[in-house]
């Protein structure tokens, strides 16, 4: 099941990408050739309009192909010929449909199961927290001197940490401790003591799960934002990466605690996916996103073919870091 848990998880995440991408486009005007959900040969289809809508026999990936997207075209109606502003949307559509996808199963996981609270539920055996002497009913008020309210103020706190012990302020029967603990690095790269929160039942309609499923992703999205900001200054190694082998043996992990965990994994892999495709990174969204001022502002100095190029050069190194992570994932999940 582990493999059909990836495929559905990966192929859910795409089409939310690229969906976005879609009714982006054709809100603005810009004609979309084909849709499709995954890559290779197609193994069916249809048309309606102008947008032939496909389902391909790999489910590694698929596109939103767009009139004019990478090529010249004297269409009205492609991308090209569309003014900043409407480009912007298209490009940018795909990320932000996958961060409301993460609020949206955030959300709905807070609804049903209720929310992460400060207060611990288990520690895990042989962990920094469990040496430190933290226990299972204490209430986290404070990490490294800073004042905790919710369950998403821990892990920023954790990570930002000065020094190789962190100081947790716990309440234990009203009386107030100050523990001190170590810290092991996660496959997220992000600094952990080895605690699980317990869950409270705060949000009885779907307003206030909303509104906490926001909270979740902002934290969650903060998170990520500094651990890429580390992976950059080399305070993370490139050895920490995951790649698509390494989500699938920990989806697989992840699946055997149940589906709400699972649904927790999806969102945290497609906030991910949403910001890490925002990244000014060659073939990725976010530098097609910057090349759209820089064309503005140089006029015709930067031509199609010269940033098809830029994105081309990108494309390849991308190839070669999924090969290097991948090989590690080998190495590090299947021995």
């Amino acid at each position: 099941m582990t493999i059909v848990y990836a495929i559905l998880i990966f192929c859910l995440l795409i089409f939310a990408h690229e969906f976005g991408h879609l009714i982006a486009a054709k809100s603005v005007g810009v004609r979309v050739n084909e849709f499709a959900l995954g890559m290779g040969p197609k193994l069916f289809g249809f048309k309606k309009g102008d947008t032939a809508y496909t389902l391909r026999a790999f489910p590694i990936g698929g596109f939103c192909a767009m009139e004019g997207e990478d090529e010249g075209s004297d269409d009205p109606r492609s991308f090209g010929k569309k003014p900043l502003p409407a480009k912007a949307l298209v490009l940018l559509a795909g990320s932000l449909m996958n961060v409301l996808l993460a609020v949206l199963i955030l959300a709905a996981v807070i609804f049903w199961n209720g929310s992460p609270s400060t207060v611990v539920s288990q520690v895990g055996a042989g962990s920094p927290a469990e040496a430190a002497g933290v226990a299972p009913g204490d209430r986290i008020v404070s990490v490294d001197g800073r004042p905790v309210a919710e369950w998403e103020d821990i892990p920023p706190a954790v990570t930002e940490a000065a020094g190789e012990r962190i100081a947790i302020g716990v309440l234990r029967d009203g009386v107030e401790m100050r523990l001190e603990s170590g810290f092991y690095m996660g496959d997220d790269g992000l600094r952990k003591i080895g605690i699980t929160p317990t869950s409270e039942r705060r949000a009885r309609n779907i307003g206030p799960a909303l509104l906490l499923g926001c909270r979740a992703a902002w934290s969650m999205g903060t998170a990520m934002v500094r651990a890429i900001g580390m992976l950059f200054t080399g305070d993370v190694p490139v050895k920490e990466l995951t790649g698509p082998v390494g989500i699938v043996y920990i989806v697989g992990d992840v699946a055997k605690d149940g589906m709400l965990q699972l649904a927790q994994l999806t969102a945290l892999i497609s906030l991910n996916l949403g910001i890490v495709n925002l990244l000014p990174i060659p073939a990725l969204d976010g530098c097609r996103f910057v090349f759209l001022f820089i064309r503005k502002i140089t006029g015709r100095a930067v031509t199609d073919e010269m940033e098809g190029k830029v994105h081309f050069v990108g494309l390849m190194l991308l190839f070669a870091l999924m090969i290097f992570v991948t090989f590690q994932d080998v190495a590090r999940f299947a021995f």
